[in-house]
């Protein structure tokens, strides 16, 4: 198996709707964004997929959350914006994205809302 990863970030707001504490309230973080893709077969030129298909997709993702109010969003409209329900997003987007390279697929996804802090998700 070879894993393919790649390494960005995104920043928007949201608010975690009946959170007891101050996370209820609106507030904004610098998400790091880890997203791990993998392949059991190489293509003709040795590569799983390219760094570059790979960074397009999750690219696409990014632009679209970047420097939002998450809880606008319509992902979250019924979900609470919360790192967990961030990461499932991008995954399954991800998944989406790269449909047309069949013998990849997503593995996980990592969001981190602190430095110290946050989700890995994979199905």
């Amino acid at each position: 198996m070879f894993e393919i990863f790649i390494k960005t970030h995104f920043s928007s707001a949201h608010y975690l709707r009946n959170y007891p504490g101050n996370c209820e309230h609106l507030h904004g973080h610098n998400w790091d964004v880890e997203v791990v893709v993998g392949s059991e077969e190489l293509n003709d030129i040795d590569v799983a997929i390219d760094f570059r298909d790979v960074k397009k997709v999750v690219g696409e993702i990014m632009s679209e959350l970047d420097h939002t109010n998450l809880n606008d969003h319509p992902a979250f409209t019924h979900v609470n914006p919360s790192s967990e329900r961030i990461a499932e997003y991008i995954f399954r987007k991800v998944r989406d994205g790269i449909a047309s390279f069949p013998a990849v697929r997503p593995l996980r996804v990592k969001v981190c809302e602190t430095p110290g802090s946050g989700v890995i998700y994979y199905e």
